[in-house]
């Protein structure tokens, strides 16, 4: 399995604050990527220095081969990485279809606003938002929201996805489309890693885990293999928790 993205010993302290310490790890091609961790692990801050919103205080984030460690979000953006963000905020007053459409055209340059507007009707289609297209983005549920973050992401073109807490504040029929959706963009060849604190997620969608505890990489395997893992469970998930997530995974 090519690598599509490497981290060779990543820190990153903010003053006193060690929020990384020599993480390694790397990405294969169409991985599903779960990165998991008690509040305060450091798994958006990792994922901040990876996409360049915080520089690295030591070590190395390799995307394709290539040294990214340096770029600011919007070069890492037009290289192929994308992300949502736990706490959704669109344009409020754009429409819907506007929203996805400011993606795409800052996607890739020479993209002209009709043809940004055509893909991201494509992208509104695959989320199931194409009856909102029109609707400002504030008279979004919640749920509808999550997916306008989604399609806006999809409209950057990515070949490496970060989703931040995709689920949190969803309810079990809108998790349940969220883990289709998110099978569906693995199969069009896109390499996702998911930040998740909902095991049933991880559990079903995830074909590898990662697990953060105090900024360091705690463990590293399939989600069976890290639920059953003593660290693991003693550090995050507590041993009825765990039992709990080997049965969702089996389910």
């Amino acid at each position: 399995m090519d690598k599509v993205l490497q981290l060779e010993g990543v820190s990153r302290r903010f003053g006193g604050l060690q929020a990384l310490q020599d993480v390694s790890l790397s990405v294969g091609s169409g991985e599903i990527l779960g990165l998991i961790g008690p509040n305060g692990a450091g798994k958006t801050t990792l994922v901040n220095v990876i996409t360049g919103v915080h520089r690295a205080s030591a070590g190395r984030v390799l995307f394709e081969g290539r040294d990214i460690t340096r770029l600011a979000p919007y070069q890492t953006a037009r290289i192929g990485l994308a992300r949502t963000f736990q706490i959704v905020q669109p344009f409020p007053e754009l429409s819907v279809l506007d929203n996805v459409a400011a993606a795409a055209l800052f996607s890739k340059s020479g993209t002209s606003p009709a043809q940004a507007r055509d893909a991201a009707a494509a992208h509104l289609q695959f989320v199931g938002l194409e009856k909102q297209a029109s609707q400002p983005a504030a008279s979004l549920t919640l749920a509808m929201r999550k997916r306008l973050e989604l399609a806006k992401a999809m409209a950057m073109q990515p070949r490496l996805l970060f989703l931040d807490e995709v689920n949190a504040g969803l309810n079990s029929a809108e998790i349940e489309h969220a883990m289709l959706l998110i099978r569906q963009l693995a199969e069009r060849g896109i390499t996702i890693v998911l930040i998740e604190h909902l095991m049933k997620v991880v559990m079903n969608v995830c074909s590898r885990v990662v697990v953060l505890q105090n900024g360091a990489l705690v463990a590293d395997g399939s989600p069976q293999e890290v639920v059953n893992n003593p660290r693991v469970v003693e550090a995050y998930l507590g041993k009825k928790y765990a039992q709990l997530a080997a049965r969702e995974g089996a389910a």
